[in-house]
């Protein structure tokens, strides 16, 4: 891991660019005297590290005393495109302006989201081996983010996380959906009730799946980019009962 630029923030957070290989990302960690807790937090595949929402998000979560890393999934950010993956889209695009039906829109998601999640996997954990091999971040590891089915397999995969928030707003792929049963942290799981591109249902027969025992489901009205900002702030005090 190789740190590139760091920013000092007005929050008293310090903002570090880090590459790690071909895999750029980026840490927010506060000021503190003893090692941080781990915060790996996710956006869905497409959006950059830079996007405005992450970096507030992680920001408010860095600032509230955890370290907060985040990595742009390939074909992402900088990184180079796949043919496949943009074909992948764009027959997707074509299909949801089409109006075709939902059975056929899934085959496409499945198309795309699935072998995108098989190769964010080792990113991420190799990315979690080097972080936590510097002097500032002793754990435990928690997930936060908007690609559920990231945070699924990584859940299932990677013992040293020990918490997880998802965001149920993504195609979770059928894999994903089977082996839910499998994640057994404590989870946190956000619904918008009224989300034009994730059916209602198949959100809660999701969270319905998931093995935890302590598992929270919190719903609000609104659309898909419409989670209230005091959901961070719920956020943050899931993360602080698991991980501190």
């Amino acid at each position: 891991m190789h740190f590139t630029s760091e920013q000092h923030l007005d929050d008293g957070v310090l903002a570090r660019d880090f590459t790690l290989g071909e895999i750029p990302g980026t840490l927010w960690t506060p000021r503190s005297d003893a090692p941080l807790p781990l915060v790996l937090m996710a956006h869905n595949n497409g959006l950059p590290k830079a996007d405005p929402r992450l970096v507030a998000r992680a920001r408010y979560t860095a600032a509230r005393g955890f370290a907060v890393a985040t990595i742009d999934a390939a074909g992402c950010g900088d990184r180079p495109r796949s043919a496949a993956a943009e074909q992948a889209r764009a027959e997707l695009r074509r299909a949801v302006q089409a109006g075709r039906p939902a059975d056929e829109l899934d085959e496409l998601f499945e198309s795309l989201v699935g072998p995108l999640v098989a190769g964010a996997v080792p990113e991420w954990r190799a990315t979690l081996d080097a972080l936590l091999r510097l002097p500032d971040i002793g754990g435990p590891v928690g997930y936060s983010g908007g690609w559920a089915a990231l945070g699924i397999r990584l859940a299932v995969a990677e013992p040293r996380i020990v918490a997880a928030g998802f965001f149920a707003g993504g195609y979770v792929p059928r894999a994903q959906r089977e082996e839910a049963h499998l994640v057994t942290v404590p989870l946190l799981f956000l619904l918008q009730w009224d989300d034009e591109g994730n059916p209602r249902r198949r959100a809660l027969d999701l969270f319905d799946a998931f093995g935890s025992t302590e598992k929270t489901l919190h719903a609000n009205l609104g659309g898909h980019t419409g989670t209230p900002s005091f959901e961070l702030e719920d956020g943050c005090r899931f993360m602080e009962r698991h991980l501190k």
